[in-house]
C-alpha cells in the first residue's frame, strides 16, 4: 500500500463523500469537480490508487474504495469534521468559515490530538453542517431516517438536521433565512410551476428553489 500523503488523503476523502451520497461509484468528472483538478489528473491518480490497493477503478465506470481505502478516508473525514466543530464551538467561527480552515488543518493533526478533541467536545455525533462524525474505530453513528425539504409533505413541520451543499455562499443564505441546523419550520405551500416552495421558519416566510430544498435534510421534530 502506498504511503498516505495530502493528495492521497484528499482523493480518498472525495471518493468516500461522493459514494456516500449516491451509493454509486464516483465518476472521474465528479471527483475532478470536487477537487478542482482536470479529469486527466484524476484518471492518472485513480490508477495509482488502484495499484496501491486503496481503490477499485474501472475506466468509464467509476471508482470505489477498498476496505483499506475506506478506512483511510474515514480517518480523514473524522479529522475534518471534528476540527470544524471544534472551531465552531471554541472559536465561535460560523458554519460557512470552518470548512476551509479544516481543509488546511486535517492533514497536519495527529489522530491522538483528534481523539483529545473528540473527548473535549464530549464525543459529538455530527459536525456543524449535520454530517455524521466517524468514531475512532471507523464506525459511523446510526442516523435517524431523513427526507429532503424538497420532498417534505406540504403543511407538515420539520427540523433541519443536515445540509448537503456546504458552499459558503449557500450557508450564508441559509443563515439569513433562519435555516440553521435544528431550525424547526413548516412547508406552507408548493409552487411546482415556478419550481419553488414557501417555508415558514420562526414565524418568517422563506421562498426556496426546489433545487436548494433538495439539499436540506430534515426529520420530524416530534412533540
Amino acid at each position: 500500500m502506498m504511503r498516505s500523503s495530502l493528495t492521497v488523503e484528499n482523493y480518498v476523502k472525495a471518493i468516500y463523500t461522493i459514494c456516500a451520497r449516491s451509493d454509486e461509484p464516483a465518476t472521474t468528472g465528479a471527483i475532478a469537480e470536487a477537487l478542482s483538478v482536470s479529469p486527466g489528473a484524476v484518471s492518472s491518480m485513480l490508477k495509482t490508487l488502484s495499484e496501491s490497493g486503496l481503490a477499485e477503478y474501472t475506466p468509464y465506470e467509476g471508482v470505489r474504495l477498498t476496505e483499506p481505502g475506506r478506512a483511510l478516508a474515514l480517518r480523514v473525514v473524522r479529522r475534518h469534521r471534528l476540527i470544524e466543530l471544534f472551531l465552531a464551538r471554541t472559536l465561535e467561527m460560523t458554519w460557512d468559515e470552518v470548512h476551509e480552515e479544516a481543509e488546511h488543518m486535517e492533514h497536519a493533526v495527529s489522530d491522538r490530538l483528534i481523539d483529545r478533541i473528540d473527548r473535549f467536545l464530549d464525543f459529538p455525533a455530527a459536525d456543524p453542517h449535520g454530517d455524521p462524525i466517524p468514531q475512532a474505530d471507523g464506525s459511523i453513528p446510526a442516523a435517524a431516517a431523513t427526507l429532503s425539504l424538497g420532498e417534505w409533505p406540504e403543511g407538515e413541520r420539520f427540523r433541519l438536521v443536515r445540509v448537503l451543499d456546504q458552499s459558503p455562499a449557500f450557508l450564508r443564505f441559509l443563515s439569513k433565512t433562519g435555516l440553521s441546523i435544528d431550525a424547526v419550520g413548516r412547508v406552507r405551500e408548493r409552487l411546482p410551476e415556478a419550481g419553488v416552495l414557501d417555508v415558514e421558519v420562526d414565524g418568517n416566510s422563506v421562498t426556496l428553489a426546489q433545487e436548494a430544498a433538495l439539499k436540506l435534510m430534515c426529520e420530524s421534530p416530534g412533540e
